[in-house]
């Protein structure tokens, strides 16, 4: 079910608005105008408190898939670029789930790695993700017997907006997974379909409750 959630933390003549949607984790970064010291123990802090992990500043590395793949590239990395310059990755890492990490072209760096979904099933199929005027969405498939070429048992829905420090997450049980995404012009819906099956997120509502 859906939950909106409103902090608000006072850093010196600072207010930083954090807002989680949805009924799974969302991800999270610093806010642009505090200081960094100050915005980071303010975001570990309510990550602890809402159950969100804390992506940091813009000065790492790109991180990539752990998991073995024969071939080049591996579907177990994805990456799409904004309009804008800006940039996400996702990738699995075994038995740790799917993770993501943006990259900001003024700081020229990507964010800390930051789980949108931990699990320790084995990683599905490959990560799908789409950009479409400051909304970005992905989609990914955990089983437990994935590795072994069984079909996936759970898949991912995600989706963030505008400066991509939060997303929010549907889990679709028993399910073979999502096979296309559809960005609506201006970003405010997207539509997860696979044949007749369909989910949809609004800037608005947020993703119905998980089935």
């Amino acid at each position: 079910m859906n939950r909106t959630g409103t902090r608000a933390l006072a850093l010196g003549a600072v207010v930083v608005l954090g807002l989680v949607a949805g009924g799974g984790q969302s991800v999270g970064q610093d806010r642009v105008g505090a200081p960094r010291a100050a915005a980071q123990a303010a975001d570990r802090a309510a990550a602890e408190a809402g159950g969100r992990a804390v992506a940091g500043d813009h000065s790492h590395p790109l991180g990539k898939s752990d998991i073995p793949w024969s071939g080049s590239p591996s579907p177990f990395n994805a990456q799409v670029k904004l309009a804008d310059g800006r940039r996400v990755a996702m990738y699995y890492l075994r038995d740790k789930g799917l993770f993501v990490q943006d990259y900001s072209p003024t700081a020229k760096g990507w964010s800390e790695p930051a789980a949108v979904h931990r699990t320790t099933a084995d990683a599905c199929q490959g990560i799908t993700l789409k950009a479409k005027d400051g909304t970005v969405a992905a989609f990914g498939d955990f089983g437990p017997y994935c590795a072994d070429g069984e079909p996936p048992t759970a898949s991912v829905a995600a989706v963030a907006v505008g400066p991509l420090t939060t997303w929010d997450k549907h889990v679709t049980k028993n399910f073979d997974g999502w096979e296309k995404i559809v960005v609506a012009p201006g970003g405010k819906k997207v539509t997860f379909s696979r044949g007749s099956d369909t989910l949809l997120w609004t800037k608005a509502a947020g993703f119905p409750a998980a089935r």
